[in-house]
């Protein structure tokens, strides 16, 4: 069984030694499966088991299980390896788009300097006896001597004239922010045609750990209003008033409903109020809030050249397949202008889809950045609506507050570990009901 690594990192993050609960509400994930998955992760890495007198159990794993997890798993060394050789695939597919632009741009100049400049061979030769104004007065010589010209590449220098500035003051804030990696031109084309993800590809993740911290910082008793914030379509009218939209994190985090004397519910949670060690209050939003989709991460002036070398990319395009129209040349001329006669329709179909995937994304981000505002407004709207809480509502919460408490494992209360030999830890327990008998047997004297 390969380890979780949702609960790998939980359990580095809570100093290996840890309780259902805790990682539970670290990652975001079911109790019960977050016990099952720590079970595990104890038997293959060497954990131990520590059951406190009341029966609570907590997980203490050696910091250097994650070694011993490789020794012993090839699947774990095999995954840690992939990911390394995907980082590195998945940055030469990102790149690789840029690549192509260019390469593709330097295909369709030097294939419609051949072809123009065999174009202008032949009619001098079929015009070498006519006058000095036939041999000069045709457009149709000097535009192609327009295209060929060195002016032709000044798109390649703009980038350098008009953002050397911008790019050394970003470059200066990316140091004194401490993330010295700017985008590259090449990550830049990718980001420019399909963006830089989702920005919240975690959402879902986010949303039970700000949960399950809310359900913490009010020791494990809370009201359904104070998790409503972070919830996404309540439901209907009935489904608000029976407050069912609850019960998926009852079901997360093994919760408890309980009625008030004036019939109202109040929720406990019994597994995220049990510890190995004292919680803290860790500061939460108010509401969940999605952040929203950009059309690109990469500068406004690398996205100015993109676009233009997107459009010049296109226009060569469309001007190269217009010459290759003259078959009778281009099998003349063989060679590299037979190739890219050859792979003409790739060119031309990048040339498109390069200007078309950019315009289709960005409309669609707009739509979906609607929708994304829509549901932060409402989950912004029940934060104010619980900072103005009602007399009633301030009554349930004053009522779950009958149900809160924190439990640790403590190390001193351990009825048993799997540290120790069964029959040592029999005679400590000996020990210790003996010294609680003579205390209570003291005290009795002193009545």
């Amino acid at each position: 069984m390969t380890p979780n690594p949702s609960i790998m990192k939980a359990v580095e993050k809570l100093d290996y030694r840890v309780t259902s609960g805790d990682v539970a509400a670290q990652a975001g994930m079911n109790v019960e499966v977050a016990e099952q998955q720590l079970l595990a992760l104890a038997t293959e890495a060497g954990g131990h088991l520590q059951v406190s007198e009341a029966g609570e159990i907590a997980f203490d794993f050696p910091k250097n299980f994650r070694a011993i997890l490789r020794n012993k798993s090839w699947q774990l060394q095999w995954q840690e390896w992939w990911e390394k050789v995907w980082r590195v695939l998945f940055y030469l597919i990102r790149i690789s788009f840029g690549i192509v632009l260019i390469v593709s741009i330097i295909l369709i100049v030097v294939s419609i300097s051949i072809l123009i400049i065999a174009l202008n061979s032949s009619q001098d030769n079929n015009n070498s006896g006519g006058s000095n104004s036939s041999r000069g007065g045709g457009g149709l010589i000097f535009l192609p001597r327009f295209w060929i010209s060195p002016d032709w590449f000044w798109f390649f220098y703009w980038d350098d004239y008009s953002s050397q500035r911008r790019r050394r003051r970003l470059s200066q804030q990316s140091r004194k922010s401490g993330n010295p990696n700017q985008m590259n031109f090449l990550e830049a084309v990718f980001s420019f045609l399909f963006g830089d993800g989702n920005p919240n590809y975690d959402l879902e993740e986010q949303r039970w750990q700000t949960i399950a911290a809310v359900i913490r910082n009010h020791d494990g008793a809370v009201v359904a209003e104070q998790i409503a914030p972070y919830l996404d379509d309540l439901g209907s009218s009935l489904n608000l008033e029976n407050e069912d939209y609850m019960l998926p994190v009852l079901t997360r985090f093994n919760g408890r409903p309980e009625v008030s004397p004036d019939g109202q519910l109040v929720y406990h949670f019994p597994e995220l109020q049990t510890t190995a060690k004292q919680m803290e209050h860790q500061p939460v939003s108010a509401y969940l809030k999605e952040q929203r989709w950009s059309f690109s991460e990469a500068g406004s002036g690398q996205l100015t050249l993109a676009g233009g070398l997107g459009v010049f990319n296109l226009a060569g395009a469309i001007i190269l397949g217009s010459l290759l129209q003259n078959q009778a040349l281009v099998a003349e001329l063989g060679g590299l202008i037979a190739f890219v006669n050859l792979i003409y329709p790739i060119l031309l179909l990048y040339g498109i889809g390069f200007l078309v995937v950019p315009v289709i994304r960005y409309f669609w981000i707009q739509g979906r950045n609607r929708k994304l505002e829509n549901r932060n407004q409402n989950r912004q709207n029940r934060a104010i609506a619980l900072n103005q809480a009602s007399e009633t509502v301030l009554q349930k919460i004053d009522y779950a507050r009958q149900f809160a408490k924190q439990t640790i494992v403590d190390q001193r209360n351990l009825a048993y570990t799997t540290e120790q030999d069964l029959i040592e830890q029999e005679l400590e327990q000996a020990d210790k009901i003996d010294a609680e008998w003579q205390r209570r047997l003291n005290q009795s004297k002193d009545f």
